[in-house]
């Protein structure tokens, strides 16, 4: 019997935002939005790593100023908890060095607060399915911030050919599932492919093995 796909599964949410009002925003979103479950709704960090073992969520999405633990702190537990969870960062912050900490604690999308409600619904929808959502706004940051580096990556040189390709595919935007009907491959293919990029690169998510890549 064939398994269901990621579009026709629940996403399960979890949100961690101090702010009420857009806490509140975020939830009558999602609740309208179809095939979105909030799972958890919490003000701090620590509330919300507390319960996330029970609650498993698909996709985490984090404030960065949080109160006490901020969200990229929160990120890189949600990451060691449970490294399947995928990471949206939504803020008020463009700051290149922001952004970059956030990718490296293993946040895969990145989108402002001002962000219409469209953005944000397609961003969970897109995360959970394989992408990188990002503002566009933050993705020039993040690309002139590698760019800028100004030298090459030994790591990336250390990439067998199919890697080579999957991260190319990757970076042009392609969800798993058509990166794997291109390459010929399965989806647990181009999953254990980037496990094994992710170790040679020495990083945490695919946003930040793609923006290694451009910057190489």
């Amino acid at each position: 019997m064939p398994t269901a796909s990621v579009h026709e599964s629940t996403i399960r949410v979890l949100i961690v935002e101090d702010d009420d009002g857009v806490r509140e925003s975020i939830t009558e979103l999602l609740g309208r939005a179809g095939k979105i479950q909030c799972v958890g709704l919490f003000g701090t960090a620590e509330t919300a790593l507390r319960q996330f073992p029970l609650l498993a969520p698909d996709v985490a999405m984090l404030d960065i100023n949080l109160p006490r633990m901020s969200g990229i702190q929160c990120a890189r537990q949600i990451k060691a908890l449970r490294p399947e969870t995928q990471i949206l960062m939504l803020t008020i912050y463009d700051d290149s060095e922001q952004v970059f900490q956030a990718l490296r604690a293993g946040a895969s999308g990145y989108l402002l607060k001002r962000s219409s409600p469209d953005e944000i619904v397609q961003a969970i929808r897109d995360v959970h399915e394989g992408g990188s959502p990002m503002s566009r706004q933050i993705a020039r940051k993040v690309v002139g911030f590698f760019q800028g580096l100004g030298k090459t990556e030994p790591s990336i040189e250390a990439l067998t050919p199919r890697e080579k390709e999957v991260l190319t595919q990757l970076a042009r935007g392609l969800l798993y599932k058509e990166i794997a009907d291109s390459l010929s491959i399965s989806v647990e293919t181009v999953r254990g492919h980037l496990h094994s990029i992710y170790r040679k690169l020495h990083v945490q998510s695919r946003t930040e093995a793609v923006v290694k890549y451009l910057g190489h």
